[in-house]
């Protein structure tokens, strides 16, 4: 299997050139090849193997020059339109098109498998470890930290292709017999793995240093979403509440931050660049994956991210347009949000709809003369424009320099987790043990903080929880990930994802073939094809030729 089994460090052996007259022995040299790193033995070796782990998972989110990787997770679901595609998208809306050889369906294997390979290494070392410099205590810690990773990467295996080969080991030697395991077998380890984790893990932090590492309220998180994809929703809530009766975060229900004295709202304060962070006074975030200018800060990205750009509309497209700091940068709508999401989603005075959250109109902000019989007026809400120009976005992704007005990348954190969810979460395990009223109270929490009208028990079922994540969670969460795990997909886009003939979106930009097997994605043919001494079984509905 090249991507498990292609993890191959090279260590070159250190020559000395020791010059003599007696021959030339100096010219030859050692290569020593091994497949995981020698046994680390301090601290510091075991840190930086760790932080590897978080520059790893970056690259999920920061993929440079791969604007279509984003649209992936967005594209032919329930809530975006592809405007303007990148390419490796289409394969996610134009559903016949999406083969065993599809690029991002082996990026998404590769990159959660090089995860599960350094974690394993990890957790070898740690546990052979009998040096006293580290006590059980910190041995402990290191270990839940990349047991958190392994269960994170397959969790994410899990829910993108069900049952994948289980690798619990450092690969020591090239193999080409993998077979899958099954996804019991597989959910059983990311148990195993998550009980280790929030058992070792830490609590949260507000020190600069250590408030983006991984503490046991974010295990606890993943595995309430791993209990309700495994159909335990009772243990689901259970993790839920551990992280909401900790007491360690509150929901945002007043301004704060960089901005809290301009016009806003509490919502809107969280995702501002510089109000990400618990140390930045944000009580609602779980977890951060820190994110800055390399120009800034020498190793702040491992990319550059383009969230604000497939995000944003192209509004300084329009003549009379420039890019600005209130219209959330300079975008260009590699995807539009859908109709439904724009007209029919929100009830009126829900906060998370508001302008300060989703931009809707626009008024001519160029002070060139040029433009001065228009400057201030309303830009015509009109034609082909509303596609991608002039189209309602959200601004949770905005992001503006006066340095950079072209503004390549996206250079803020990435809030990964956060207590809105949470409650999120605990409401779907409710429904799902047919308990709408506790659900609608849990619902409720968020609608209070977001001014919406409350909710009654005879609202609740998957249906309006995956709506409701749609209102809190817009854009943040991997909208394809939680359709796919709760196996809503089909049912979901097909419904909800109607373009009606007379908006002028290109006949090429329409969702077509998904089908019930579209739930999974292919297992990559290049897998199978080099793994040569055994079966990979493909996933069902694919062919394999």
């Amino acid at each position: 299997m090249k991507n498990i089994s292609k993890l191959i460090i090279v260590l070159l052996s250190i020559n000395l050139f020791v010059f003599s007259s007696c021959g030339d022995d100096f010219l030859e040299e050692e290569i020593r090849s091994d497949f995981t790193p020698e046994t680390l033995n301090d601290e510091l070796g075991y840190q930086a193997q760790l932080i590897g782990l978080y520059q790893m998972l970056s690259t999920f989110y920061t993929r440079s020059g791969q604007q279509g990787w984003l649209c992936v997770w967005q594209a032919g679901t329930d809530i975006t339109w592809p405007t303007a595609p990148d390419g490796v998208e289409v394969p996610y809306y134009k559903y016949n098109q999406l083969t065993t050889d599809d690029s991002a369906a082996y990026q998404s294997w590769e990159l959660w498998y090089n995860m599960v390979e350094n974690t394993n290494s990890i957790i070898a070392s740690i546990e052979a470890n009998t040096s006293e410099e580290l006590s059980d205590e910190e041995k402990n810690a290191i270990n839940a930290e990349a047991r958190f990773f392994r269960a994170y990467a397959y969790n994410n295996l899990a829910t993108l292709f069900g049952g994948v080969p289980l690798i619990t080991e450092p690969v020591t030697e090239a193999r080409f017999d993998y077979t899958r395991n099954t996804l019991e077998e597989i959910n059983a380890q990311i148990e195993t793995d998550l009980q280790y984790a929030t058992a070792n893990l830490g609590e949260p932090t507000s020190a600069p240093q250590f408030e983006s590492r991984v503490n046991k309220y974010v295990a606890n998180q993943l595995f309430a979403e791993f209990y309700l994809r495994t159909g335990q929703p009772d243990l689901a809530e259970d993790q839920a509440d551990i992280i909401i009766n900790s007491q360690a975060f509150q929901l945002v229900t007043e301004r704060y931050g960089v901005k809290a004295s301009e016009p806003g709202d509490p919502f809107s304060d969280m995702f501002f660049k510089g109000n990400q962070r618990r140390s930045q006074g944000n009580t609602e975030a779980l977890w951060v994956l820190e994110n800055e200018n390399p120009a800034d800060v020498r190793g702040g990205s491992s990319g550059s991210p383009q969230q604000r750009r497939i995000w944003g509309a192209g509004y300084h497209n329009v003549n009379g347009m420039i890019p600005a700091d209130s219209l959330g940068g300079r975008g260009i709508a590699r995807i539009r949000l859908n109709n439904w999401v724009i007209y029919d989603l929100y009830d009126e005075g829900d906060m998370r709809n508001s302008k300060y959250n989703i931009h809707k109109r626009f008024r001519y902000n160029n002070p060139d003369p040029n433009f001065s019989d228009i400057y201030g007026e309303l830009v015509p809400y009109t034609g082909i424009d509303t596609l991608a120009r002039i189209q309602p976005y959200t601004l949770k992704w905005g992001h503006f320099d006066p340095a950079d007005v072209f503004g390549f990348g996206m250079w803020k954190d990435f809030m990964l987790m956060r207590l809105g969810e949470t409650y999120l979460l605990k409401a779907e395990a409710q429904v799902m043990q047919n308990n709408p009223g506790g659900a609608a109270t849990t619902i409720n929490i968020l609608r209070t903080r977001a001014e919406a009208p409350q909710v009654s028990a005879g609202d609740m079922d998957l249906e309006f929880i995956l709506d409701e994540r749609v209102r809190e969670l817009l854009a943040e969460e991997n909208r394809r990930m939680t359709l796919m795990r709760t196996k809503m997909l089909v049912e979901r886009a097909t419904r909800l994802n109607v373009q009606d003939e007379s908006i002028p979106l290109p006949q090429t930009m329409r969702i077509e073939g998904l089908q019930e097997f579209h739930e999974l994605f292919p297992i990559p043919l290049r897998e199978i094809q080099l793994n040569k001494e055994a079966e990979l079984t493909q996933n069902p509905g694919y062919t394999t030729g």
